[in-house]
């Protein structure tokens, strides 16, 4: 569904000036979020180059920003419940906006990284929030199911907007504008809020050590696994990330048993094919970003694509996506989730692998094209059912917790991907020729073709080796629906819920 024929649908409706301006910023603000999950990607060679980015630094310029979001998720969700949705959603776009004037005047690695952890930490509060608000503002029946739809629509809307404004705007004026544009859409969402309804405010206590060991388990997960890749396995630092990690998670589920109101309700993995479907949106969130993040460096570093081709490029991603979600709609209506699920992430697998056989002077239109699409079509296949799956059967007080922890699962995903794949190319590609990526950088400063030759050829390998890792996941991940998720058809929840829940993001 378009956004235009989505919005007159809106107007219609209401017949109201204040419905449409309110679905126009919670839209807009839908949009920012989105935005930043993929505007940062095309940027990533032209920041490594400019601030001297270390490899194994580069990945935590887009983890810091999925984890802090992955992570606060459910928190931020508490927050609006207990202090008001609308101001919540305020502190959010403040925070967010602030981050980004700081990313696009970030000096050094760890102040860019800083930075996009902030973004993160406003995008937790800003995503729970804006999606409450549609429930405050618009009534029950068609103008809610219209407002969501257009909710809905923006995360397709936002990573083909974002691919291509992170190519134009890295290419045509500097990396820096990727994070400049959110000041002024964040200032203008902000002041839009005035005309948002607040809504009832719920009782209970915020526990922030909840939100603090939840996020910090995530946090040394990644960072062990990347540092682990560059350090080796056994070097002190690594495993105490890793038992960091383990201990964290432990003092946060064991929170979580004890709460009465607790921010993430065990009870909802009681439930085998609900367990098993957050299990597969992690994979699924790992496979789309990590894809995402090492083409793009591959399509820039070894085909020598600028920016903005990097991101025309890239739009196959959307294409794919958006094709599946109206294809696995109406499979839902014959057939079990299993029987969707499983064959799409299985056409993932099979993409990926065709993009394991990339080599250093691989052909776009032949090669990486449609291997690209191959891979997103089945991972949009793969999305939906999960979807459903995750949400299906939850008592109506739980429901926005369990679609919040789908986001979660698909966010916290996206960065382990990321950490996991990127560690694999960096050592593949290090094995091959040290230090691969800043040899490359040396060879084309001093015009020395045979190291630049070199350092496309170790590079490569990196790259293809992490994509045949990719495909292995999604292997296992088309094992694990197969064997937990046993719900039968869902066609009568399939078009209400296809609606109301974003498409994956990249």
């Amino acid at each position: 569904m378009s956004t235009t024929l989505s919005t007159t649908q809106i107007g219609a409706s209401q017949h109201s000036t204040p419905h449409r301006l309110a679905l126009l910023v919670i839209a807009t603000a839908q949009l920012m979020l989105v935005l930043d999950d993929t505007i940062a990607n095309i940027a990533l060679p032209s920041i490594q180059r400019d601030l001297g980015v270390n490899t194994a630094v580069l990945p935590w310029i887009i983890n810091a920003y999925l984890l802090a979001f992955g992570a606060l998720l459910l928190f931020g969700g508490r927050l609006g419940d207990l202090y008001g949705r609308r101001r919540v959603l305020r502190v959010g776009l403040a925070v967010f906006t602030g981050a980004s004037l700081l990313g696009g005047l970030g000096v050094n690695a760890p102040m860019l990284i800083g930075a996009r952890g902030l973004q993160g930490i406003g995008a937790a509060l800003v995503a729970p929030n804006v999606l409450a608000l549609i429930t405050t503002t618009f009534p029950i029946g068609k103008p809610r199911t219209s407002a969501l739809a257009v909710y809905g629509a923006m995360s397709a809307v936002g990573m083909t907007i974002g691919v291509l404004l992170g190519g134009l705007l890295t290419g045509l004026l500097s990396w820096r504008w990727v994070f400049f544009i959110n000041i002024p859409i964040g200032l203008v969402v902000l002041l839009g809020t005035r005309i948002l309804v607040e809504g009832q405010r719920n009782s209970g206590k915020l526990h922030l050590l909840d939100a603090l060991t939840g996020a910090g388990a995530m946090v040394a997960l990644a960072y062990g696994i990347t540092r682990g890749g560059e350090h080796g396995w056994i070097d002190s630092l690594t495993l105490g990330a890793f038992a960091l990690a383990l201990a964290l998670g432990a003092v946060f589920f064991g929170l979580q048993r004890r709460r009465q109101h607790p921010m993430l309700p065990l009870t909802l993995f009681q439930d085998r094919t609900r367990s098993g479907s957050y299990v597969v949106v992690v994979f699924i969130g790992a496979a789309l970003m990590a894809t995402y993040y090492l083409l793009t460096l591959f399509m820039q570093q070894v085909l020598g694509f600028q920016p903005v081709m990097a991101g025309v490029a890239s739009l196959p991603v959307s294409v794919g996506i958006v094709l599946a979600a109206g294809v696995s709609t109406k499979l839902l209506e014959r057939f079990p989730p299993r029987a969707v699920a499983v064959p799409g992430l299985l056409i993932a697998a099979g993409g990926l692998y065709w993009l394991s056989t990339l080599s250093v002077g691989a052909s776009y239109l032949g090669h990486v094209l449609p291997a690209l699409l191959l891979t997103y079509f089945g991972l949009g296949m793969g999305f939906l059912p999960m979807t459903l799956t995750t949400v299906h059967g939850v008592a109506q007080e739980q429901a926005g917790v369990a679609s919040a922890l789908l986001n979660t699962a698909q966010q916290i995903g996206a960065a382990l991907g990321i950490a996991v794949l990127s560690t694999v190319s960096t050592l593949v590609a290090n094995s091959q020729l040290p230090q691969a990526a800043g040899a490359l950088q040396r060879g084309l400063a001093g015009h020395d073709q045979r190291l630049v030759a070199a350092a496309n050829a170790a590079l490569t390998q990196g790259y293809t080796t992490g994509f045949l890792v990719g495909a292995g996941l999604l292997m296992v991940a088309a094992l694990i629906v197969a064997l937990t998720v046993t719900l039968p058809r869902v066609q009568a929840t399939v078009e209400s819920n296809a609606a109301a829940q974003p498409a994956p993001a990249v």
